[in-house]
């Protein structure tokens, strides 16, 4: 069959978007893989899917999977691809719009300059809900990896994420350590994995190890991520930027039990339709 879907990006983490309300399909893994594959498919990161909502109290349902065709919890980027996208091609007129995810239900709000803002929720710092494995809570943990000890900090931002603080992420080991922390015994469901430098208290730069795609150029809930365990280990204040190799995000973290917010643009590339 013939498939409309939609090229975006959020600061060059890319996605394709697929509507599943005005049309239907049964999405499987391989089909996920076809799609994502930079050579003979579309190529993306991530794919979107739109859906339904399951409870009356959202207004979509939000999946997210990624190129190696698994599904996983929560995207930032991709939520700020997700607002527009629905709104763009007028799925709804509501704004704010909640959507629901695999972790819960978070909000998107588009503003005047077409940016978007995104609820993500409340950091989870406990290590079941990471899930890590660790006997107590804790702001630093020290991780064994390929002979070296390293001092990380790990939270849920709905997915899993470990940060590490580098002296420059320009010369930070994502390649080699990405892969190790990120297959690391103690996260039960892989995690992602940020390398933080710490500019100064309202700045930082960060790349980041997605779990199941491998570094990419942005990714929001890694920032997220990365801005709460800096504001907990008290290297960041509460309003910070995050500069990534895509782009920057602005972010707003306001301490234990409150949401992290993030501003951020969303693009769209192209539209089409492809076989499957």
């Amino acid at each position: 069959m013939l498939l409309k879907f939609a090229k975006m990006h959020g600061l060059g983490n890319d996605f394709v978007v697929i509507d599943l309300i005005t049309q239907r399909f049964n999405l499987k893994a391989h089909h996920v893989r076809k799609l994502a594959d930079r050579h003979f498919g579309i190529g993306c990161d991530q794919l979107l899917v739109v859906e339904p909502p399951t409870r009356p109290d959202v207004d979509f349902r939000y999946r997210i999977f990624n190129a190696e065709g698994s599904e996983v919890e929560q995207c930032g980027n991709g939520a700020r691809c997700f607002a527009r996208f629905v709104r763009d091609r007028k799925l709804t007129g509501n704004n704010p719009i909640r959507v629901e995810t695999c972790s819960g239900v978070i909000t998107l709000e588009i503003d005047e300059q077409r940016r978007v803002k995104v609820d993500m929720g409340a950091p989870r710092f406990n290590p079941p809900d990471i899930p890590f494995i660790a006997d107590t809570r804790a702001s630093e943990y020290a991780l064994d990896v390929a002979g070296q000890t390293l001092s990380v900090g790990a939270v849920s931002m709905g997915n899993p994420h470990v940060v590490l603080q580098v002296a420059s992420t320009d010369t930070a080991p994502v390649e080699t350590l990405g892969p190790l922390l990120e297959a690391h015994e103690r996260f039960p469901n892989r995690v992602n994995v940020g390398f933080m430098e710490v500019v100064d208290r309202q700045h930082f730069r960060l790349r980041v190890f997605e779990r199941g795609v491998g570094e990419t150029l942005a990714c929001g809930s890694g920032a997220c991520a990365a801005m709460a365990v800096g504001v907990q280990q008290g290297l960041l204040d509460h309003q910070a930027t995050a500069q990534l190799n895509g782009g920057a995000l602005e972010l707003n973290w306001q301490g234990e039990g409150h949401p992290v917010i993030m501003t951020g643009p969303a693009t769209t590339v192209f539209e089409g339709q492809v076989r499957i």
